[in-house]
């Protein structure tokens, strides 16, 4: 395992990022993952929302332990920590929980009730962006569950690319896959999934601000209904 990567300036971090996302393109997701614990170590972590854990899954495959970290904004589904507990209970992945500076409580008390419905992108700024940026100072690269097909803004997600905001290394090892990719994962290992995609969600954020799907239209249309908003800023 290579253990220099603290060795690796920005500049030289960007490039082995550009140059994997091209050799490993065709790659499958485990191999891309084991690049990424061969090349990172521990100062690789995998990001979920526990919409489902197949890329903790996937991770977990690849290095026994490793760190899954969980952003809890305070407005999450109940059945989404229940099953970011349950993916600590059961699978061998270090689960990290990122909790904004401020409960709901105290956001309220500064900026007003219901932030999210006034100015939702400084609720998510506040609420996952600014918690994240803490949470992955310590690593060099980030796994996301990202994929191709669940929006046109996600159509060109490379399986591993360079983070400008953050200056990391970015892996999305499931870019290529589509629903039936990860349905067909779930069922052959057996992967916990949030109960909310059986209820006619296909995306899960925070309880305010989603919605479930009406036929025909694409997996992240549940988010943010009705608004122009259609990423909480994490990955845009």
């Amino acid at each position: 395992m290579t253990a220099v990567q603290e060795e690796r300036t920005t500049d030289e971090l960007k490039a082995l990022a550009e140059q994997a996302g091209r050799d490993l393109e065709d790659a499958s997701a485990l191999e891309i993952l084991q690049w990424a614990v061969d090349t990172f170590g521990k100062r690789f972590c995998v990001t979920s929302s526990m919409e489902d854990a197949v890329v903790a899954h996937l991770a977990s495959r690849a290095m026994k332990g490793v760190d899954v970290v969980f952003l809890d904004t305070g407005y999450h589904f109940e059945e989404t920590i229940g099953t970011r507990d349950a993916v600590e209970a059961v699978m061998d992945v270090n689960v990290i929980t990122l909790t904004p500076r401020q409960t709901v409580a105290e956001q309220d008390a500064e900026y007003g009730p219901k932030l999210h419905d006034r100015d939702p992108d400084l609720c998510c700024k506040l609420r996952k962006v600014e918690p994240l940026e803490r949470g992955l100072k310590d690593y060099v690269a980030w796994a996301t569950g990202l994929r191709r097909d669940e929006s046109p803004t996600r159509a060109n997600t490379p399986v591993v690319g360079w983070d400008e905001k953050r200056q990391k290394v970015k892996i999305s090892p499931i870019a290529r896959w589509t629903q039936d990719d990860v349905d067909a994962y779930v069922q052959e290992h057996g992967v916990l999934t949030n109960p909310l995609l059986m209820d006619g969600y296909a995306s899960v954020g925070c309880a305010p601000c989603t919605r479930r799907v009406l036929e025909g239209e694409d997996a992240r249309a549940g988010r943010w209904a009705g608004r122009a908003k259609t990423e909480c800023g994490l990955h845009g």
